[in-house]
């Protein structure tokens, strides 16, 4: 998500000759780094830039905010995720991106790289070699210095009456309007004293909540520094503008409102008030004080509010950071955030069966940054902490596109936790894995994986661990094609369980249970157990076995040549998957509604499901596939299609599915009508 202070509520004021420049650069250069002081404006001009481009161009445009992103390790596959790759490979992230984007016509912007310079300078370097079509905006303070790289430095405002007309913008939001010539005057001597520099004025402006313009002026004449700690910090002469701005917020704050500013500034992105109060709350910040507080930072622009959740702009975050290790206070806010994002994540692992679960994927997508300095916190301190936090969400970003960073923190737990004494945590620490390995196609590593976690749940006498690790067995029996093993296997599992009482490994086993009575042809029995489970799930409001369930009751009713029902159970499942997500779970549908639109005779149709679908499984990294005995049917309807449309044609709806996104595919999918752009 990007997040900027200004967004399309607020109105963008001059720029119009950095606009022109930037896109006369990049019309030449494959690489441009947008440089230039922190609250320059880098950030939304990059947006308001690409916003211009891309209707007049064919590029995709993938936005990549790496500003919440504090472990370099994860640079990849943060921006992985920023282009929609769910990579279901055990190939490193940057290889998965090379792949994807291969000669695809991408815009990809890379946001605050100034952190991560040496990480960004050896990513962009192999994704421009690798990919001849790729164009890269990236903002920083700092040029990556690759090969190639053209520098646009972005200065403040250049001309005094579009820096006025800014301030008098954001002073009229604030309630506080120019009102007369004399009011001009003054805001063109504030701007000019301020060089300036978008954000100094944004957050000047906000001071005029609580006094006068008169009072305003007169403020920020002496300059409050940033504290001793950043002294040694080289830093250009136009920062002092913003240095002296921020700086004089702060002094102009309550007591506590520096406090509030100091410990807010340790969360690494956006946050919501639960959150907030959960971390930053203590001694004199009350959690009701807390709350208050908040507020009054939002009417300073201190801390920047929308939709329900805050964020701090990287030069307010930094300040703040500074008067935080002053106060000496970053390990106890590391140690109290981390337990609150364990706590988190342990509720959200008890409802993953239910009706919140399609709450908790929003709500981990949410707090997928806070979950990665949670972990890099745990896996220094507490590695059985790490392991149990990751294991938690194991599910949630198997789903989300984060299997490459699951397996990483998972691998990195258990090679340093203890297992004794942990014997809950080290069985779901083991699940975790195993499920990932085979997610990513190490059936062997996997199968290994799965006998230590029964061997260590059978030790533990844990009935919900060894019905995870039997479900692991059966999921990997039935990729490989022996649907008869993978019944055997969770059949203990799915004859102790009640309908009534199912957990989510039961759940899981019960419909591995119905995949492998339905590959081994046991339609009548596949289907009575499909629609048990199904009933069931939307019974409790639940997603994930219910879209499996729905594909299986599409894939028999597909053999039972019962196609419009095949189709209505497809839709169903994609219908559901729309709540959660799943990219290996909606390709795989999409190929089944695919086969059984083919059967109906929409023609056009089924040749522009089976092109999502293909270009789905590309997002996973993986040729079509699936469990095995779609193969065949799939192969037979694409023939099909193409004798009775032609080659051509055929390829050009299916060209056309794949420059849709998934939201829109998915959408289309699930409720019929018309291929969209087509």
């Amino acid at each position: 998500m990007v997040w900027m202070l200004w967004d399309d509520e607020t109105s963008f004021i001059g720029r119009s000759e950095e606009l022109d420049l930037i896109g006369r650069t990049m019309s030449r250069s494959r690489l441009v780094t947008l440089t230039g002081t922190g609250g320059v404006g880098k950030t939304r001009l990059a947006a308001r830039v690409t916003s211009r481009q891309q209707p007049h161009t064919e590029r995709e445009v993938a936005w990549a905010d790496l500003s919440p992103l504090l472990n370099p390790q994860l640079l990849a596959a943060t921006v992985a995720d920023a282009l929609g790759l769910s990579d279901h490979t055990p190939r490193l992230p940057t290889e998965a991106i090379c792949a994807w984007v291969g000669d695809h016509r991408i815009l990809l912007v890379l946001d605050s790289c100034e952190h991560l310079l040496a990480e960004c300078r050896d990513l962009t370097g192999d994704l421009l070699t690798a990919c001849p079509n790729l164009r890269i905006l990236a903002t920083s303070r700092e040029p990556l210095r690759v090969q190639g790289e053209t520098v646009v430095e972005i200065e403040p405002l250049s001309s005094a009456q579009d820096a006025v007309a800014l301030f008098a913008d954001r002073a009229a939001a604030a309630g506080s309007p120019l009102k007369d010539e004399s009011d001009h005057q003054m805001a063109a001597s504030l701007c000019d004293h301020l060089e300036r520099l978008p954000l100094a004025l944004e957050l000047a402006a906000a001071q005029l909540r609580g006094m006068s313009l008169s009072e305003l002026c007169a403020g920020p004449l002496a300059a409050v520094d940033l504290p001793s700690v950043a002294a040694h910090t080289p830093r250009p002469t136009r920062h002092a503008a913003l240095r002296t701005t921020i700086g004089w917020s702060h002094e102009l704050c309550t007591p506590l409102e520096r406090l509030l500013w100091a410990r807010l500034s340790f969360l690494p992105g956006s946050f919501d008030a639960t959150t907030a109060w959960q971390v930053a709350s203590g001694g004199p910040l009350s959690p009701s004080r807390v709350a208050h507080t908040l507020t009054s930072l939002c009417d300073k622009s201190v801390v920047v509010q929308r939709a329900g959740t805050y964020r701090m702009l990287d030069s307010v975050r930094q300040y703040g950071r500074m008067w935080l290790h002053e106060l000496d206070g970053e390990q106890d806010l590391a140690r109290r955030h981390a337990e609150h994002v364990l706590a988190q994540t342990r509720q959200a692992h008890l409802e993953w069966f239910g009706p919140a679960q399609r709450g908790w994927y929003q709500r981990l997508e949410f707090l997928h940054a806070d979950i990665r300095l949670a972990a890099d916190h745990f896996l220094a301190t507490d590695p059985a902490a790490a392991l149990e936090l990751i294991g938690n969400v194991t599910l949630f970003w198997v789903c989300s596109g984060y299997l490459y960073e699951a397996r990483r923190y998972l691998e990195l737990a258990t090679a340093t936790a203890a297992e004794e004494g942990q014997d809950d945590i080290w069985v779901q620490g083991l699940w975790s894995l195993g499920l990932t390995l085979t997610l990513q196609g190490e059936h062997e590593a996997a199968q290994l994986v799965a006998a230590d976690c029964r061997t260590a749940a059978a030790a533990a006498r844990d009935s919900e661990g060894l019905a995870r690790a039997a479900y692991v067995d059966g999921l990997l029996h039935l990729l490989q094609g022996r649907p008869l093993a993978a019944a055997q296997v969770v059949e203990p599992v799915t004859a102790d369980s009640r309908p009534d009482r199912l957990t989510g490994a039961t759940a899981m086993c019960r419909l591995v249970h119905v995949f492998a009575l339905t590959g081994s042809g046991h339609l009548a029995d596949a289907r009575q157990e499909a629609v048990e489970l199904r009933d069931i799930c939307r019974a409790s409001d639940e997603y994930w076995t219910r879209s499996y369930a729905e594909h299986q009751l599409a894939l028999i009713s597909f053999l039972e040549r019962r196609t419009q029902d095949a189709v209505d159970h497809a839709r169903a499942a994609l219908d559901a998957k729309r709540h959660i997500g799943d990219a290996f779970g909606i390709a795989m549908i999409m190929d089944l509604l695919a086969i059984s639109l083919t059967d109906t005779g929409d023609h056009h149709a089924a040749a522009y499901a089976f092109g999502a679908a293909a270009h789905l499984w590309e997002t996973v990294g993986h040729p079509q596939r699936g469990t095995p005995e779609l193969a065949s049917l799939r192969d037979e309807c694409e023939a099909t299609l193409m004798d009775a449309m032609g080659e051509r044609a055929y390829d050009h709806i299916c060209r056309q599915a794949a420059t849709c996104d998934r939201q829109t595919l998915v959408s289309w999918a699930a409720r019929g009508g018309h291929p969209p752009g087509t």
